[in-house]
């Protein structure tokens, strides 16, 4: 598989970024905040996540078989990145809300619990305490909880790989030289 069908999934999450240093698209063309196509509006939904992911699975993924195995964890994996940025905004405390519901219903949602600080706008902004604040909010609410998840989804992985496999290095070694499509000349 190309590391490059990849990149998609590496640019989903930091679709903010830009707008931190004040390059909001929604900014630059004249769009209001609370507009359907405004910051955290129809492009932070989840239904706008299933067709972005569709798109990239047909894009970058074209080969693979319409409904297949593959075809399916493709499709999931870009939908869970693209739909998670907008439930984290909705755990932030600030702004209008997010449409999650659009285009059905345009009402911008919260939930009631909200520990995440919103990132404020701008590079001057952004170096400052409250920038400092954000960036440790994330970290505790965010990213330490994803490294978790990381961590307990590869111990799993590992005990139950283990578990059916005694010879472990054996394996291993199999498994690796299998995954990259060639026979080693040395002797696993």
């Amino acid at each position: 598989m190309r590391w490059f069908r990849w990149l998609p999934g590496r640019r989903l999450p930091r679709e903010k970024f830009p707008i931190i240093f004040g390059f909001s698209p929604s900014s630059v063309l004249g769009i209001p905040y609370s507009h359907f196509f405004g910051h955290r509006g129809f492009f932070h939904s989840p239904f706008f996540g299933s067709l972005l992911s569709l798109f990239l699975v047909f894009v970058f993924f074209h080969g693979t078989e319409l409904f297949s195995k593959q075809w399916f964890f493709h499709f999931i994996f870009f939908f869970l990145i693209s739909a998670s940025h907008g439930l984290l905004d909705a755990f932030t405390n600030g702004g209008l809300g997010v449409a999650l519901l659009s285009p059905f219903d345009t009402t911008r949602y919260f939930f009631p619990w909200r520990p995440i600080l919103v990132s404020p706008i701008g590079v001057a902004s952004f170096f400052s305490r409250w920038g400092l604040a954000v960036i440790k909010s994330e970290l505790l609410w965010v990213w330490l909880p994803s490294f978790i998840m990381v961590i307990v989804s590869a111990v799993i992985r590992l005990s139950s790989v283990r578990h059916r496999h005694p010879i472990w290095g054996h394996l291993s070694c199999k498994v690796w030289q299998e995954s990259r499509g060639f026979e080693s000349r040395r002797n696993c």
